[in-house]
This record gives C-alpha cells, sequence and structure tokens, in this order.
C-alpha cells in the first residue's frame, strides 16, 4: 500500500505542476484589456496628439537641479526655419520619429529584432496609426509651460529633418522653441551607440522680465490594441501587457490598464520610474534618482491609456537658465542595461515567484552562451549540470525503485495471500520494506525537488529576451516558441515512457492505466510548450534512463550473485 501510495503522490506533484503554470499565467498575464476599448482604438483614424493629453502639474515646490550647457546654447543660435514635418533618427539599434510639434517620439522601431523569426522587418515597439497607438511624450506644463497652451503644443525648431548616429559614440538634437516673452526652450535628445536609452533634457533660458515657472511631464500613452510581441503558446496563456511602476521602497508594481482610472496610480516618490511592459520589450520613463516626482495614471474615453511623472515646480528667474531632464528606455529587456538605469526597472523580465531560482539559471545560461555561442546547446549543458547536482538524490532514488521493481514479485504475492484486507495486507508490505531494507516514498523525492527547476526554467526561457528567435539546430529556430513540427515533444513521451517501463509497475490495474496514459497527456501538453523547455526535458530524461538503467543492472547483479 505504501507503494501505491507514493505512485499517488508521484501523480499528484506531477498534476500540480500542470496547475501551477497554467494557475500562474492566467493570475500575472491574463488579459486584462478590455474588448470594446481595443475596438474603438482600431476603428479611429489617427488624431495629432493634443494638449488635452497632458497630465495636470502636481503641487509645486523647488527641488529639481539647475544644469547649464553653454556650447549647446550656442550651436542652438543657428537653427533653421520650423517645419511640421517629422524628424527621423536612427542609430545602430534604434529608428525612430520625432514630431516636432510637442518633441513626441510617436515611431520607433528596433533593428536589431525582427517582427518574426522568418522576417527581416524590424520590430515596431512605438507607432502612431490608425491600427495602433503607443507614443512616448513628453513637455513643460504648469503656469509658463508651453504644452499647456490651450491653443496646441509648441512646434519646435530643428535643424534638419534627418540624423543617423555613424562613427561617433553620441548624438546630441536640439529641438527649439521661443515665446513671445524672451523665453526659449531647447528640448535636447541625447543618443548613445548600443544604447536603448533616449535622454530627455530641458534647458529653460529666461530672457524675460519676470520668472518663469513650469513642470516637466512625460508619459507613454497606448491603446488597448493586443501585445505584438506575445508568444502563443495555447491553453489561453498570454504574456503580460499592462503598466508597471517602482521606487525605492517598492521596486516593482504592476497595474493593468483596467485599473489606469478605477484603481489609479498616485505616488508621490524621490526618483522613481514608470513603464508599460510587454513580452520582451519594455518602454519606461526615468527622471533624476534625485528628485521628486508624482507618478499617476489614467485613461481617456477613447480607449487610451496613461501612465507617466510630472516633477517637482521648476523656477528660472529673469537673466538665467535652469535644466531638467529624465531617460527613456525603449527596447528589449536587457536585465544588466535595466538594472543600471533604475531599482527595480530590471524586475520587468517578470519570472513569477520562483525568480530567485531563474535569475540563476539565467546567470548559467549566460555563462555557457560564452562559450558555447549556442543558448541551444547551453540548454543541454545545463540540464547536465542540474542533473550533476541532484545526482546522488536520484541515485537514492532510483535504488529504492531498483529494489522495488526487484521484490514486486513478493509483493503480488501478499495482494494475492491476503486479498481484500487492507490492514493485514499493508502490514505485510511494511515488513517486506523493512526486511529489504526499502523506502518507497524515496522514488518521489527527486521529482518534487526538480519542480522547482522546471517552472523557474518555464519562466526564464519565456521571459528572457536573449532566448527569442534563438536557433538551436536543423528545424529548431526560436527555443522561445513551440516545436512546429512536434518532434521534440513525441522524443519527451517517448523517453517518459521508457522511464516508466524502468521503474515498477503498480499492482493495481486502474493505476497501471492511468502510469500508461500519463506520458500521452504529458506530450499533449508539451505540444505547445517552448522547444527550449521541452529540449531540457528530454535531456534530463535521456540522463535519467542512462543513470537509471545501470543501477537496475548493478542491483540485479548483485542478486544474483
Amino acid at each position: 500500500m505504501t507503494m501505491q501510495w507514493a505512485r499517488n503522490l508521484i501523480l499528484v506533484a506531477l498534476a500540480i505542476v500542470s496547475y501551477l503554470l497554467i494557475l500562474a499565467w492566467q493570475k500575472d498575464y491574463g488579459n486584462t484589456t478590455p474588448n470594446t476599448s481595443a475596438e474603438s482604438a482600431v476603428n479611429r483614424s489617427v488624431e495629432p496628439v493634443k494638449s488635452t493629453d497632458l497630465p495636470a502639474p502636481p503641487p509645486a515646490n523647488s527641488d529639481v537641479p539647475t544644469v547649464a550647457n553653454a556650447s549647446a546654447v550656442a550651436e542652438l543660435n543657428s537653427v533653421a526655419a520650423a517645419s511640421t514635418a517629422l524628424i527621423h533618427v536612427k542609430t545602430d539599434v534604434l529608428d525612430l520619429k520625432i514630431d516636432p510639434v510637442g518633441g513626441d517620439i510617436v515611431n520607433l522601431s528596433l533593428p536589431t529584432y525582427t517582427t518574426t523569426v522568418d522576417s527581416q522587418e524590424a520590430f515596431k515597439l512605438l507607432q502612431n496609426s490608425r491600427e495602433h497607438t503607443y507614443i512616448a511624450q513628453s513637455g513643460l506644463i504648469g503656469t509658463n509651460g508651453p504644452d499647456q497652451n490651450p491653443q496646441g503644443r509648441p512646434l519646435y525648431r530643428v535643424a534638419k529633418q534627418n540624423y543617423q548616429l555613424t562613427n561617433q559614440n553620441t548624438l546630441e538634437i536640439p529641438f527649439v522653441y521661443s515665446d513671445n516673452n524672451g523665453v526659449e526652450i531647447q528640448k535636447i535628445f541625447t543618443f548613445n551607440k548600443g544604447k536603448y536609452e533616449i535622454g530627455v533634457r530641458y534647458n529653460v533660458i529666461n530672457r524675460s522680465q519676470t520668472p518663469w515657472h513650469g513642470v516637466m511631464f512625460a508619459q507613454l500613452k497606448r491603446d488597448a490594441s493586443e501585445d505584438p510581441s506575445k508568444n502563443h503558446q495555447g491553453f489561453g496563456m498570454v504574456t503580460y501587457l499592462g503598466g508597471a511602476w517602482g521606487t525605492t521602497e517598492k521596486n516593482y508594481n504592476k497595474i493593468s490598464f483596467g485599473d489606469f482610472s478605477k484603481e489609479p496610480l498616485k505616488e508621490k516618490v524621490t526618483g522613481g520610474w514608470t513603464a508599460i511592459v510587454q513580452h520582451y520589450f519594455v518602454t519606461a520613463w526615468v527622471p533624476e534618482a534625485n528628485t521628486s516626482n508624482y507618478l499617476s495614471t489614467r485613461s481617456n474615453d477613447k480607449g487610451e491609456y496613461f501612465i507617466g511623472f510630472t516633477s517637482s515646480d521648476l523656477t528660472v528667474n529673469p537673466g538665467l537658465q535652469q535644466s531638467v531632464k529624465a531617460t527613456l528606455y525603449a527596447g528589449p529587456k536587457l536585465q544588466d542595461q535595466l538594472a543600471k538605469l533604475s531599482t527595480g526597472l530590471e524586475l520587468t523580465v517578470d519570472y513569477g515567484f520562483l525568480w530567485f531560482i531563474s535569475q540563476f539559471l539565467f546567470w548559467v545560461l549566460q555563462l555557457l552562451h560564452g562559450f558555447l555561442g549556442n543558448w541551444g546547446w547551453s540548454i543541454v549543458f545545463l540540464t547536465l549540470f542540474v542533473k550533476l547536482a541532484f545526482f546522488h538524490l536520484s541515485a537514492t532514488s532510483y535504488k529504492s525503485m531498483a529494489n522495488m521493481r526487484r521484490v514486486m514479485p513478493e509483493m503480488q504475492r501478499i495482494k494475492e495471500q491476503y486479498g481484500n484486507d487492507r490492514q493485514k495486507m499493508s502490514q505485510a508490505m511494511m515488513s517486506l520494506y523493512q526486511k529489504e531494507k526499502i523506502n518507497p516514498v524515496a522514488g518521489c523525492l527527486p521529482i518534487l525537488v526538480q519542480m522547482p527547476v522546471f517552472l523557474a526554467l518555464y519562466w526564464t526561457l519565456m521571459e528572457s529576451v536573449e532566448l527569442r528567435h534563438a536557433p538551436w539546430l536543423l528545424w529548431i529556430t526560436d527555443l522561445a516558441a513551440m516545436d512546429k513540427y512536434f518532434v521534440l515533444p513525441l522524443i519527451m513521451g517517448v523517453t517518459m515512457y521508457i522511464q516508466q517501463m524502468l521503474n515498477p509497475q503498480p499492482t493495481d490495474p486502474m493505476q497501471a492505466k492511468v502510469l500508461k496514459i500519463m506520458p500521452i497527456m504529458f506530450t499533449v501538453f508539451m505540444l505547445w510548450f517552448p522547444s527550449g523547455l521541452v529540449l531540457y526535458w528530454v535531456v534530463n530524461n535521456i540522463l535519467s534512463i542512462a543513470q537509471q538503467w545501470v543501477i537496475n543492472r548493478q542491483i540485479e547483479g548483485a542478486d544474483k550473485k
């Protein structure tokens, strides 16, 4: 009976794995976006950015530091006449367009990331079209802020229409606006080679006779259309699309689009960040770490959602200039780059409740990839290392299973002898276990211990953009996607069946039937899993079969002697 109880425990444990995966996805990554909003976003025509989209300024204070850049001021004296044509900027990792009206980034593509594994088209992260609205806005509002003007947002003058970062490491693009009172606003975009961060700095030069008062805002505006980078994995599982924010005290917090107005974010913080997160990619506004800011969310009746921050009050006295700045990150979820920008921003790579195991597994994968240059082989060697870590534990389990297999005839005799008298049959079984020094529960332990590793690796493969479109060999061209030919899941099912044949079979006919169905069930379940995860399980099964076969032969050889 203890043997049967152990078998039942294994079945329950395997079922828990399946249940946890589905439950975790539905809880953290379910689609919370209202469908009606998505429809209205798709059907409406393109509209220009209006001042009504801008947030209200927070209560004024004077915590904003000052920065003066004399060389930038001198350069901006010779800019060309204003034009409404979009400004095109290209770097090695960014391809974007800036609207001179307001200076918003209205289009942004990532040349080093394609739309699909077989496509050559750069992935579009930001865009402003009839099908999709997702833009990064910033400006100056408040008492004298030009973006607060009811007649429309400021039209900046720019020296030329096209810019490209080529041989230099840094590119600065000044946008200039002058009001009728003698105040000049310089909005300077800074791009760096190989970086997805975009610096946005406002220089306010007050040549008027009165103090200038304003507040910087920076926000992300998005409609409710679906995530273009989501991974379709079956079983209704979708990746998280929504807002996120963080501070030094609250590192990482998620807020769904549906809660942008129902339970809006309203936090006054030092530093902080706000973001919109999607599968593999993130767009985030990060103010200066030592400044006081107000984080907020809201939505409008057109099905558009806003998340961002407003700074504290900026005062520029006559004859002086002051600056305020922030950083926009628009790109893949690269943990090392995100961690340098702000505390908790790297947690947008959401590994779930087993994040500490996932972080370690990803660190090992990166280390292996540095030597092997292929993520698929890195997974194979990671599996080998995990197997070595649990080698002695697995050996103990397999010895117990081999001994159980050896005494199966005696167990069958006991069952036939005592029939339906379960109490006497259990006593006889326990005596047999004690005599043969067998612990039937030991066979469950390795499976239970490896479950967290399996779950953690699942999150690692699903969330790590480094594995997006990463090939292994032959037909496996994307380790983060399902095996389109189902070869790996079928191999996994075969190896699982072979493992069962090496284990002692249950004496109960019903349990035996259930166990025979398990490889089929798990094969079907694995059909939609990332091929990288199935690869891990196949290699793990093959190593387990080899280890168990050797132990079985050793024990059978000892019995013959």
